[in-house]
């Protein structure tokens, strides 16, 4: 239904509208803006850019558009160390870059792709289903603002400790969210996280992560250009749910004894985003839109400062035109509203009947709210009465940059010196074995299946690879068969014991992952999550993890092409080592396939393949799962990072895949040797016969390092018999250290010194575990 024929939109006014008064006013005159979240200065700002006093509409808009989630103004200045990180070579395959709604990278052949990673945290706790599912569709939205068909979408959770109570609300919700919304959209999901720590208690991470592709030229972006040109907000009606949602949820902290939240959280509807997906992509086809924008925080108030200032014009706006739920919403609500599944656009006059009638097919409701203007002023009014006069880049643009005070916190340096390497570790053959068992069945080691399990993973027929891959891969181009991987990673456990490494060690794993399924990493996203910046500790974990991810960018080649930041996730008291979640820097990387039937899976398919282990393994146990799982221990140092040496491997892991040298490849990460093993036989059920006697002599490390340090540019690579003498020469051409384990055998994993293990045994151990707390 259009605008014309639709229901009167809005009620009048009441009589006591706050309107535009350009008369100074006196001090006492200021409106409450604390419960809107701005500070006493922030306000005295506004106040001084208007000349008088903000009309209520002015600071509503202006305290969703300055907050944290919005504005990022305490990481804005530490942010740009990316773009000095970022070289021209880095810069040769971005077509947007950070700034924009989503980056956009060539993968060749005239194809481009989009994808972002953001979080929907605080809205998750307070109300897990509808949290998680409209983080989901606002990312998807994202990826068509900027022209693309979404095509895939990934999720990276975090739940407090897995026995506690609350951890059973939060994870039912959250995963039905997630595979609800992305189900119904019939989007494939293709790969993520889970992972359980009471570091999460009452502060789960959510993160989502959507893909678009598209033509070169079929690209958008979200600028308000050409007077006279119509503001078209087309999509759901605008309701109640979601006001100061996830702008004002995700820029405060949550106190123990605080109030529920629960209505500022969105309330979506997927079938209605389906529909949006399908409209906006004919709009777009038919040459309707001039700029485009999705609403999500903020709502109305990002959408129009957004579209005015990018396009370095104006826009008047009469918001009694905005169609309405709840016709009861009083002119601060509709700007602050943050209803899903909704989109702005800028159309031209002469497009406006097309536009609207390709929206009428769709029986998607638009209604024309105003018009763009050469004043570079955003002026809004509600039934004749002009609520907002600002100039649009002061809201969307020139918000508060804070330079935070930040500090190595007092209890870093204990924290460090309190190693894992000087913990009892098993030394006989049944410890050894009891240990295996203890950390394959542990919540994070676990199969995540019944959770991945509920999400569809094939769905539109181009997944190559999904879940439990290293890597998701999914076909973009039917008829060349080129192609894309993703995979993210995060160790919170890591970055907490050093944030900078932790952060570059979180990129070296997706980057390894990519590489492991064959795909040249080509660019970056990233979400980063940290405690409250008002707080020196986390901020300065925020910056270590900052600086050191941009100088591992700019060593790997991969550029940021955009991300989220999401901080206030603390509930402790400031200053003491539980105040905040581990800091959770979540890295995805894309890679690109020429022909994604090269791809590499991960798990052992045949027998009588080579097992052969790259790269060197250290005494690396501190922050490992051995550490966390069997001491409940967490101190020492990370894992080195030598990400030269992840290029190596990498190299050499494409290049098998170009060459079709591998049968199987799987990453070495979290839970070491042991884990790699355990994964690759009960993949396809495919057993092993290994002996690490030669590795324990190369490098010089015990039998329980061997299986279960952590140490990193490892791959385990099974290649048939034919094929590793050039895997190997492949691996001293490029100088990554070779070595042959075994080989696959019958149905059990048989390590010596150790014991054997049924691959049906350790299927089982592996899949019981979260049925077991959840289903």
């Amino acid at each position: 239904m259009t605008a014309e024929n639709a229901p009167a939109p809005s009620q009048a006014p009441a009589a006591e509208v706050d309107t535009v008064d350009h008369a100074a006013a006196t001090p006492d005159q200021a409106q409450p803006f604390a419960e809107l979240g701005l500070k006493a200065d922030e306000y005295e700002n506004i106040r001084q850019l208007l000349g008088r006093r903000p009309t209520n509409a002015e600071l509503a808009m202006y305290s969703v558009m300055w907050s944290e989630h919005c504005s990022y103004k305490s990481s804005k200045k530490h942010l740009r160390t990316f773009g000095k990180h970022t070289t021209e070579k880095m810069r040769e395959k971005l077509l947007v870059g950070m700034g924009e709604d989503a980056g956009v990278v060539d993968i060749g052949d005239g194809w481009a792709v989009t994808f972002k990673v953001e979080s929907h945290n605080h809205p998750s706790y307070v109300e897990p289903y509808q949290g998680a599912a409209t983080g989901v569709g606002g990312i998807v939205r994202d990826i068509i603002s900027m022209g693309a068909r979404p095509v895939a979408v990934m999720d990276q959770l975090r739940f407090g400790a897995i026995d506690h109570p609350d951890t059973q609300r939060v994870v039912h919700g959250v995963v039905s969210g997630v595979g609800g919304y992305g189900n119904s959209l019939g989007l494939p999901n293709i790969g993520g996280e889970t992972v359980f720590d009471a570091a999460y208690q009452t502060n789960p991470l959510v993160n989502a992560l959507a893909m678009g592709v598209m033509r070169h030229e079929d690209i958008r972006h979200g600028a308000a250009t050409g007077a006279g040109n119509k503001v078209v907000l087309f999509g759901a009606r605008t309701g109640g749910d979601g006001i100061g949602g996830a702008s004002i949820l995700a820029s405060e902290t949550f106190e123990e004894d605080g109030p529920v939240k629960r209505p500022s959280v969105q309330v979506g509807d997927p079938f209605m985003e389906k529909v949006l997906i399908e409209c906006c992509l004919e709009l777009y086809a038919a040459g309707t839109v001039a700029g485009i924008q999705d609403l999500g925080a903020a709502g109305i108030s990002c959408a129009t400062s957004e579209l005015a200032a990018n396009g370095g014009s104006g826009m008047h706006i009469h918001l009694e035109e905005v169609l309405l739920r709840d016709p009861t919403l009083n002119a601060g609500e509709i700007l602050m509203s943050e209803s899903q599944e909704r989109m702005m656009a800028v159309v031209s006059p002469d497009k406006l009947a097309e536009f609207q009638a390709i929206a009428a097919k769709w029986d998607v409701e638009a209604a024309v709210i105003g018009e763009v203007t050469g004043d570079g002023r955003l002026t809004i009014d509600h039934h004749g009465h002009r609520i907002v006069d600002v100039d649009p880049a002061t809201v969307a643009i020139d918000s508060p940059v804070y330079d935070r005070p930040y500090a190595r916190p007092d209890w870093q340096d204990a924290l460090q010196a309190d190693t894992a390497e000087a913990l009892s570790r098993p030394g006989t053959a049944e410890e050894l074995a009891a240990t295996l068992r203890t950390l394959i069945a542990s919540p994070n080691l676990a199969s995540k299946g019944w959770i991945t399990d509920q999400y569809d993973r094939y769905v539109g027929g181009n997944t190559a690879l999904a879940m439990p891959d290293d890597a998701g891969v999914l076909r973009v181009d039917e008829e060349t068969g080129r192609g894309v991987a993703l995979a993210t990673d995060s160790n919170g456990r890591y970055t907490k014991l050093d944030p900078r490494t932790g952060a570059q060690l979180a990129l070296a794993e997706a980057y390894r992952n990519v590489a492991t399924s064959g795909a040249v990493p080509l660019a970056i996203t990233d979400c980063l999550n940290f405690g409250s910046p008002e707080d020196p500790g986390p901020m300065w974990q925020l910056v270590e993890a900052i600086g050191g991810l941009a100088e591992a960018c700019e060593t790997l080649g991969v550029p940021v092409t955009g991300g989220n930041v999401s901080l206030y996730n603390s509930t402790g008291e400031p200053g003491k080592i539980d105040s905040a979640i581990h800091p959770t820097p979540v890295v995805g990387v894309l890679g690109v396939f020429e022909d994604v039937a090269r791809r590499t899976p991960s798990g052992w398919q045949d027998e009588d393949l080579s097992v052969l282990l790259l790269g060197t393994t250290r005494e690396e146990l501190s922050g490992s799962a051995w550490a966390d799982v069997v001491h409940q221990h967490l101190g020492g140092l990370p894992p080195q990072v030598d990400l030269e040496a992840e290029r190596s491997l990498a190299a050499v892991l494409i290049a098998s895949s170009d060459e079709g040298l591998a049968a199987s490849a799987h990453d070495l990460s979290e839970g070491g040797l042991a884990q790699a093993l355990v994964e690759s036989v009960t993949r396809f059920g495919t057993g092993a016969q290994v002996d690490l006697a030669s590795l324990l002599e190369r490098d010089g490390v015990d039998l329980a390092s061997a299986l279960f340090s952590e140490s990193q540019a490892r791959a385990l690579v099974a290649v048939p018999a034919g094929h590793e003498e050039r895997l190997t020469a492949l691996a001293d051409e490029h100088g990554v250290p070779v070595l042959r384990l075994g080989a696959t055998t019958g149905s059990a994993l048989a390590i010596e010194g150790v014991g054997s293990f049924a691959a049906s045994e350790l299927r089982e151990l592996r899949e019981g575990t979260l049925p077991r707390y959840f289903g």
